[in-house]
């Protein structure tokens, strides 16, 4: 079981909920490991959850129940501790330490989302600065922005429900100022509408 120190802050980066861990045979050859040379996959050597813990002493990975630490792997810079098995995006293997002592374990997920998930926060955790902070968003259109502001003598047409179409000859309205082929009849400068007459009083009767 391991212990570690209680004023020590930590970071939790990822929690797998669900893994499985299985005893691996020797690496046989450089080419890398195989799930399926691992034996039975469906009767795991133990069951539980990792984590992934970010300390001031470095990164580390837990595989943990409810009570205590079945392993831990340390980042090491130099050399990774987890490595893809050649046949399935599932399991891994992970090289694990216990006081100086190391050994090589399986691990594999129930879901593949979940696989991939460990695999981008582990990629993460060990390699923050590829990860810009201010990277755009992927569903943001590349390219330069549009311009969508009128220039000056340019209008646009709205068209009212039920209202009569204009002419073609109308050419809309225009924002900067006054009102073009609007279909209103005009008196003076100012653009606007002549008011008609009132209509005459009825005689008054004695």
């Amino acid at each position: 079981m391991y212990t570690f120190k209680e004023d020590e802050i930590e970071s939790i980066l990822y929690i797998g909920r669900e893994v499985s861990v299985f005893k691996i045979p020797p690496l046989k050859a450089n080419e890398g490991h195989r799930a399926q040379e691992w034996g039975d996959l469906g009767n795991p050597l133990w069951k539980g959850r990792i984590r992934i813990i970010e300390r001031s002493s470095g990164v580390t990975m837990q595989f943990e129940d409810a009570t205590t630490v079945f392993a831990k792997a340390v980042y090491d810079p130099a050399k990774p501790c987890v490595e893809a098995v050649l046949d399935s995006s599932r399991y891994f293997v992970v090289r694990v330490e216990d006081n100086g002592r190391r050994a090589y374990i399986g691990m594999g997920f129930l879901e593949r989302s979940d696989s991939f998930d460990f695999s981008a926060r582990w990629r993460a955790a060990q390699n923050p600065s590829e990860t810009p902070a201010n990277e755009p968003s992927p569903h943001i259109p590349a390219g330069p922005k549009k311009d969508y502001t009128l220039k000056e003598g340019q209008t646009f047409s709205i068209s009212i429900p039920g209202k009569p179409k204009t002419s073609p000859n109308s050419t809309g309205v225009n924002l900067l100022g006054g009102s073009s082929g609007s279909g209103f009849s005009s008196s003076g400068s100012g653009g606007i509408p002549a008011l008609l007459p009132p209509p005459p009083s009825a005689p008054r009767k004695r």
